[in-house]
């Protein structure tokens, strides 16, 4: 399947899985901390996005402590950072929900960041993308990891219209912090 084209100016959907949680005993999971590796990763996603001039211009965030964690951590390496939402139907969404809060999003909003979990993050990822550049969705398909940040790009003129099959998976990626 391949998107189809829209009408509008170009809009992007950054979809950012929280970096890699820790499993402390007796924490309830909404709750749980990021791990040293999320901890080192979670700067490193936001590189990525400076890196590639992906800087959203609304952030929508769960509001579990390990998403919460990854977009402060994220945020702290651009220079002023976007306003950020935090919305408790991101915990553990699945796609009709997802796309729910990002169909709200404010129609000005040309970059929207999602900051979320899996499954939830990777199928929404399948659902919009008609298509995608390289082997983007093949790597999808295969692992959503921590981390990973999937980039869709559409035209249309404000994001209800964003629906299956719409969208173009323009890049995948899975930055990775330094052990230091």
């Amino acid at each position: 399947m391949i998107a189809r084209a829209g009408t509008g100016p170009l809009r992007r959907l950054v979809i950012l899985r929280h970096a890699k949680s820790a499993w402390p005993e007796g924490v309830e999971d909404h709750r749980r901390p990021l791990a040293p590796r999320g901890l080192r990763d979670a700067p490193a996603a936001g590189r990525a996005l400076a890196e590639t001039d992906c800087l959203p211009d609304l952030a929508l965030c769960s509001p579990a402590v390990r998403a919460r964690r990854t977009w402060e951590l994220a945020a702290a390496e651009w220079g002023t950072p976007p306003p950020v939402r935090y919305d408790r139907r991101l915990y553990g969404a699945g796609v009709p929900d997802l796309l729910q809060v990002v169909h709200e999003a404010p129609p000005e909003v040309e970059t929207l960041l999602l900051v979320g979990h899996n499954p939830g993050l990777e199928e929404l990822v399948l659902e919009l993308a008609g298509d995608g550049l390289d082997d983007a969705l093949d790597r999808v398909r295969t692992k959503f990891p921590t981390s990973a940040i999937a980039l869709l790009s559409w035209h249309g003129t404000g994001w209800p219209a964003l629906g299956p099959g719409t969208a173009l998976l323009t890049s995948f990626t899975v930055p990775r912090g330094r052990k230091g």
